[in-house]
């Protein structure tokens, strides 16, 4: 029979080293503050260190260890060297992207290849840089943030979509291969959250009150609905699952 402490100590993420990319707001900044909760150290990423300042701020207000890194995914020959001398990284978050709403037959190249290259070509390479240390040690978590687009098609957002369906797929091809070397790699699917980046949709009335209509909740998500899932996968509560992506959607996608 398991007691309070030693189901807490499945859960628990102290001495280890996450890396939680895209982190200077929303989403990424309520997740790598819940991992600093549950005792992870932190090193947080994003395009300019400047940018990481609030998240910084909170986690160490929160009493926890956090690192801040300029990291641009885009550029691929910069991972390794960005991440050089960061430590041995036991976890990672891959929460960096961007999305931006254009009609098909409108999506240029230059487009295409912003969302694509930061989505999942930089998700991949970021995750190979960290990977190997993880499959020297022999343990490692890796967490992909997908997407709703990853299962249904949304009008306008087929850059967007077609990133989070392919990064669902190296989630399996990942967690197939690395398995039985002691590193696991799962996702977690956000449904309708209203952030900074996807704010210009909210102000739509009409469509924010379509999409809620659709959501069983009957609620938008926020950021600390994620934290609990995040930390589940990077822990040792969920050593048996490899190659799963969660849906944390309020439903959304068991009601379609």
């Amino acid at each position: 029979m398991h007691t309070a402490s030693s189901v807490n100590a499945l859960f628990s993420l102290a001495g280890r080293r996450a890396l939680v990319t895209g982190a200077s707001r929303g989403l990424g900044q309520a997740m790598a503050l819940g991992l600093a909760k549950a005792g992870a150290d932190l090193v947080i990423s994003a395009r300019s260190v400047n940018a990481l300042e609030e998240t910084v701020g909170l986690i160490r207000d929160a009493g926890g260890t956090v690192t801040a890194l300029a990291l641009d995914q885009r550029e691929v020959r910069g991972i390794e060297p960005a991440l050089a001398g960061q430590g041995d990284i036991d976890i990672l978050v891959n929460n960096a992207g961007v999305e931006e709403i254009r009609p098909s037959t409108e999506v240029s190249e230059a487009l295409w290849d912003k969302i694509v290259d930061t989505n999942l070509k930089g998700a991949f390479f970021t995750t190979q840089a960290v990977a190997k240390g993880m499959l020297e040690r022999g343990r490692g978590a890796v967490i992909n943030l997908c997407s709703l687009t990853s299962y249904v098609g949304v009008p306008t957002a087929t850059p967007y979509g077609s990133s989070k369906s392919g990064l669902l797929g190296m989630t399996r091809a990942l967690s197939s291969e690395w398995a039985a070397r002691g590193v696991r790699v799962n996702a977690i699917a956000p449904g309708y959250f209203r952030t900074e980046m996807t704010e210009v949709f909210y102000q739509n009335e009409a469509w924010a009150g379509a999409m809620l209509d659709k959501i069983p909740q009957r609620r938008f998500g926020e950021g600390a609905d994620l934290i609990g899932a995040v930390i589940f996968l990077a822990s040792d509560a969920s050593a048996y699952i490899t190659g799963q992506c969660i849906g944390i959607d309020g439903g959304y996608l068991a009601s379609i």
